[in-house]
C-alpha cells in the first residue's frame, strides 16, 4: 500500500510540473543489485540472484561475503558479483 501511495503522489506531482524526491524503500538496494546482475549476466538464475541480493541488502561484511559467494556459485563473473553485492548493501 505504501508503494501505491508513493507512486500516486509522484505521478500527481509530475503531472503538476514538479519533481518529487521519494526516499528509497527498504527493497531499493536489493532491487538495484538484482537488476544489475540480470543486466550484466542475462543467464543468471533469477532465484539465486534474488536470494543473494536480499542477503547482501542486510549490510555488513558477512552478508557481503554470503551474497558474493552465492552469486559466484551460479557462475556470475567476480566483478559483476562484487559490484552487485556492493549495490545491495547501499542504503
Amino acid at each position: 500500500m505504501l508503494k501505491r501511495l508513493a507512486t500516486a503522489l509522484s505521478c500527481t506531482a509530475l503531472a503538476l510540473g514538479g519533481a518529487v524526491a521519494i526516499a528509497p524503500t527498504a527493497q531499493a538496494s536489493p532491487q538495484s543489485c538484482y537488476y544489475y546482475v540480470l543486466e550484466q549476466y542475462p543467464g543468471a538464475d533469477e532465484e539465486v540472484a534474488e536470494r543473494a541480493c536480499r542477503i547482501g541488502g542486510r549490510g555488513g561484511t558477512e552478508n557481503f561475503r554470503a551474497c558474493y559467494h552465492e552469486l559466484r556459485r551460479d557462475h556470475i563473473p567476480a566483478v559483476v558479483a562484487g559490484e552487485a553485492c556492493r549495490r545491495a548493501a547501499r542504503g
